[in-house]
């Protein structure tokens, strides 16, 4: 029997529906962003240390309501929110203590972590201190260990997360430059310091885009997300040293939670 013109056009709607609904062969599903169940794990960029308004509930991990995982959970209501990330988390950390909400049916998963492997805390609060050449020790040491030791670490993790949530789009995100060179600071630590500091970040940032795309991931730049609002700059979404409470020191603001992360993260979703 011949189909009617508009049997036939109806076909053809739906097939182009599947077609552009299934996507190429070898793509995987991307969730939309409601309607999954999202797990933001991590170190202290993910849990929103420096931002403030902080969950009473594991407050040893500083959990901001203003972090960028909290933000987009308000703004999207997932099915589910798991929130784990924690202050000072390294990647045992992660796999050993923030995997147990992960499962078949987690849609998103986003992370931060690698900073507290590479002794980031310690080799500010040296950079901190005057003293020009113990800052570059510091600094050459962590980017050893970033390219010796933290690639096998990650790979592990990233492995682990993979297992237990097959079908997740998982969005790993990198740090921000800490400082903006030639910027309006008049103190603190020179233009050499600073440079070296962000190349650190650079090295960081390349070793954790390598490993995230080899297992699969979305890699996100947050040094695209905070150019221009490096501390020094007109603007910081950065914290500069704070001697009376060092845990918030070189931690992103609450505005660089909701301008800087929160639209990396939509994006990449």
């Amino acid at each position: 029997m011949r189909q009617s013109r508009t049997a036939s056009r109806v076909s053809s709607v739906l097939l182009s529906a599947v077609c552009t609904l299934a996507g190429p062969a070898t793509a995987r599903p991307a969730p939309g962003p409601a309607a999954l169940n999202y797990v933001a794990l991590g170190d202290s960029y993910s849990s929103g240390v420096g931002a403030g308004d902080y969950l009473s509930a594991g407050l040893s991990c500083l959990r901001s309501t203003r972090s960028y995982p909290a933000l987009w959970a308000a703004a999207h209501a997932p099915s589910s929110f798991s929130f784990t990330a924690c202050n000072g988390a390294h990647t045992d950390d992660v796999l050993n203590k923030q995997l147990g909400p992960l499962g078949p049916r987690t849609g998103l998963v986003s992370l931060t972590v690698g900073g507290s492997d590479s002794g980031f805390a310690k080799v500010m609060a040296t950079c901190a201190l005057p003293g020009r050449t113990a800052c570059l020790s510091a600094v050459t040491a962590a980017r050893s260990f970033v390219q010796g030791t933290l690639p096998g670490r990650l790979d592990v993790l990233y492995s682990a997360i993979r297992g237990k949530a097959p079908a997740a789009r998982v969005v790993v995100l990198g740090y921000p430059h800490f400082y903006q060179l030639h910027g309006g600071c008049s103190r603190g630590l020179q233009d050499v310091e600073r440079a070296a500091l962000n190349d650190a970040v650079d090295g960081l940032n390349a070793v954790i885009a390598a490993r995230a795309v080899a297992h699969g991931f979305t890699f996100a730049d947050a040094r695209t997300a905070f150019a221009g609002h490096e501390i020094c700059s007109a603007n910081p979404w950065m914290r500069s040293v704070d001697w009376l409470d060092p845990m918030q020191s070189y931690h992103p603001t609450a505005p660089g939670q909701s301008l800087g992360y929160l639209p990396l993260l939509s994006g990449a979703v």
